[in-house]
């Protein structure tokens, strides 16, 4: 069942994401390289616990950390730990919190210092296609719109959709219905209603699509070695179009 929240709970729901997005923009500045994952973790569990959320990842299912922190071909889902990043590197920071009885979910992946060309491109056409698939967030329209767009959009730039993971709604629960592919056809699927809130979080591979999971239980990474970027975040339907609940401060170089 697809719950439709009222403005009130959507207030609430912005009050998790904003906080959410604060994090992950304070997160995005520690990241340099001899940083460990296990440090930009701890940076983000003390700031859940001084804003008086609570992590949404941590002990979910037996996870282990607040962040999700993937490097290079770490799809999603990557432990931290003490291997300090590189120059080179890239790393998806992923992370929810749940503030006053609502759920905050949102991602981005940052360059480790000087990355090639090739390697930005991939971190520019990920969140392109992020951009791409909010669009598509209209009262009436189909949620395989977004994932039509996310798709078409990585493809005509040479790389790959994952089909093992999806985005989802959220509210009340970290992950509601619907489900939200990040290929197919247009046009199919459930209509989009005001007050549907929506992770939209496409992961898009330098390589082939497919990947594996560690023995760990939880990291994905491709199957073919290729560097992978991941992009989210939580958006309401309005009237009006897509209601980013997660925008990340614009910083001027």
């Amino acid at each position: 069942m697809i719950v439709c929240k009222s403005p009130a709970e959507i207030g609430k729901m912005r009050a998790a994401n904003q906080l959410v997005a604060r994090i992950l923009d304070e997160l995005s500045l520690l990241v340099q390289p001899g940083v460990t994952t296990a440090d930009l973790d701890a940076e983000a569990d003390a700031r859940v616990h001084a804003a008086g959320a609570q992590s949404a990842f941590k002990g979910y299912r037996g996870y282990p950390a607040t962040l999700c922190a993937s490097v290079n071909d770490q799809v999603v889902h990557g432990i931290p730990n003490t291997r300090p990043l590189a120059s080179g590197d890239i790393i998806s920071l992923d992370m929810g919190v749940k503030l006053n009885g609502y759920y905050g979910d949102s991602a981005v992946t940052v360059a480790v210092g000087s990355v090639s060309d090739e390697v930005r491109k991939l971190l520019r056409v990920t969140e392109e296609a992020l951009e791409r698939g909010i669009a598509q967030v209209r009262v009436g329209g189909r949620i395989s719109d977004i994932g039509h767009a996310i798709q078409a959009h990585v493809e005509a730039n040479g790389f790959s959709v994952v089909r093992e993971f999806v985005g989802h709604g959220i509210g009340a629960s970290l992950h509601e219905e619907p489900q939200i592919a990040n290929y197919g056809e247009a046009n199919r699927g459930p209509r989009m209603a005001e007050g549907m809130t929506l992770a939209i979080e496409p992961m898009v591979n330098m390589g082939k699509p497919a990947v594996r999971v560690l023995s760990d239980g939880w990291t994905a990474v491709t199957r073919d070695g290729s560097l992978s970027a991941h992009f989210e975040h939580t958006v309401a339907v309005t009237k009006s179009g897509p209601d980013i609940l997660t925008l990340r401060p614009v910083r001027v170089a």
